[in-house]
């Protein structure tokens, strides 16, 4: 890959790791709800998670998909499903906590990994860039490659979000503000349903 290429691959990286996403939603609403050092291992699980998602799809999994179209639409409907109870926990909860209890606590690091499984945007940007940027001669380089790129620049980005609830915890401490905000937030995580249910 050319240095060139690469740059772009970084572009490509960054742009689709810092866009808005149920991640990054998620991280959004976690480090509102309990501030950045309680989300850490959501955002790890989330950078972690994509990258074991990316190697497998550029090791073979994007084509077995493509081989087997039940198998496609059954991660399709259960990602929905999935995506549709974090975006109903979010939207409910009321609860903004230091201390963390039965009911509210940020994602673990194995569920925002195992999230990326069930989520379609990280399927997309996976099989994307293993589309684009690969190099037929030297698969498993190219695939290397890609994954350095992602790893360079999505833990840096997913935190952007969570550093941004942090910062909103003060205004959001009033419980009217926080409910309000919680509503929205498990609505636009929704909605991000709607490109793949198209």
């Amino acid at each position: 890959m050319s240095l060139n290429a690469f740059l772009a691959l970084l572009v490509y990286a960054f742009v689709t790791s810092i866009t808005p996403g149920p991640n990054n939603l998620m991280l959004l609403a976690s480090g509102v709800n309990f501030g950045i050092v309680r989300t850490v291992p959501h955002m790890l699980g989330v950078s972690i998670g994509f990258l074991i998602l990316l190697l497998a799809v550029g090791f073979g999994l994007g084509a077995v998909l493509t081989a087997f179209p039940a198998l496609h639409t059954a991660l399709k409907i259960a990602g929905a499903a999935y995506l549709l109870y974090l975006a109903w926990k979010i939207a409910v909860s009321r609860s903004m906590s230091d201390k963390g209890g039965a009911e509210a606590r940020p994602m673990r690091f194995i569920d925002a990994a195992a999230f990326q499984w069930v989520n379609p945007k990280a399927w997309v940007m996976a099989i994307t860039a293993m589309a684009v940027y690969t190099n037929p001669d030297h698969p498993f380089v190219s695939v290397a490659l890609i994954s350095i790129a992602f790893t360079i620049v999505n833990l840096p980005s997913v935190s952007v979000w969570a550093g941004f609830g942090t910062a909103l915890r003060g205004f959001l401490s009033d419980p009217a503000r926080l409910k309000w905000f919680n509503i929205a937030m498990g609505l636009l995580l929704a909605a991000t349903l709607w490109p793949m249910l198209r």
